[in-house]
């Protein structure tokens, strides 16, 4: 039976330290295969849809939520939009990989790592992918000039981190306890694109009405764009800061239970 809990002596992070040299050489193998998504797409996006189309955007900043063009309205949103992007990418077929078809987590539970371990490895990797994806979307946005606050910038990038975890924790769940692909589809369709697109990314959700403006503020999506935007714009209100906070450590830390649960009963199953 699977262990639920690490039996490392150190816990959950001793253990997970344990696989960083299984994590490392996954991305020596594998990084060639990101380069596009990572460092290349970013530019293209910041080009089409802020350059080239912001060139035919001319609104008011109290409609682009103090953003002087729509450039520097659409780039934190864009940015946000990469880490949960870069989320989904990893902890999708990639978990299914390891329990269906590699099997790997049953191996490394046969060893004296549990769940949580292994658990908090993958997700300590998916971390280092967002951050360092999103870090090169910040260095590419630098030169346009969008950003208003260095200190926010500089702050906007854990909060990516803490947005990739937001939805890294609940998905890896997810993704552990499916019986085949199948559902990825629809995870794809009808969750990652119309966050994309309805969660304040590409214009400001009060357009969406009453209604819509309200869904699109519970998703974490949207926490972490507006956050975003609030902190490379310099208009931090703490309020709306700690709330976009809390909300998103609540979700990861949900999410984190929810994921040692539902894994630990498909390895044991």
């Amino acid at each position: 039976m699977a262990p639920l809990e690490s039996t490392a002596p150190a816990g959950v992070w001793h253990g997970a330290l344990r696989q960083l040299d299984y994590w490392a050489i996954v991305y020596r193998r594998t990084w060639k295969g990101s380069v596009i998504t990572s460092f290349v797409t970013p530019f293209l996006y910041i080009l089409a849809m802020g350059v080239l189309l912001g060139g035919f955007v001319d609104a008011d900043p109290s409609t682009l939520d103090g953003a002087t063009t729509y450039l520097a309205f659409v780039a934190p949103g864009m940015v946000a939009s990469q880490a949960m992007t870069t989320v989904f990418g990893e902890v999708t077929y990639p978990v299914m990989g390891m329990v269906k078809w590699q099997r790997i987590y049953f191996s490394m539970t046969a060893s004296p790592l549990g769940v949580g371990d292994i658990i908090a490895a993958q997700l300590g990797f998916v971390l280092f992918r967002v951050l360092t994806s999103c870090a090169v979307f910040l260095v590419v946005l630098a030169p346009f000039g969008v950003f208003e606050s260095w200190w926010g910038t500089l702050l906007a990038l854990p909060v990516q981190g803490l947005l990739g975890l937001a939805f890294a924790t609940p998905i890896f769940a997810f993704s552990a306890g499916l019986r085949d692909e199948s559902a990825f589809s629809l995870v794809f369709r009808l969750g990652m694109i119309p966050l994309t697109l309805f969660s304040g990314t590409f214009f400001p959700i009060g357009n969406l009405g009453v209604v819509g403006e309200t869904i699109a503020k519970v998703t974490p999506l949207w926490q972490g764009v507006h956050l975003t935007r609030m902190l490379v714009l310099g208009q931090v209100e703490a309020g709306w800061a700690v709330l976009h906070v809390a909300y998103l450590a609540a979700l990861a830390a949900l999410g984190w239970w929810w994921a040692v649960r539902r894994l630990g009963r498909r390895l044991v199953q």
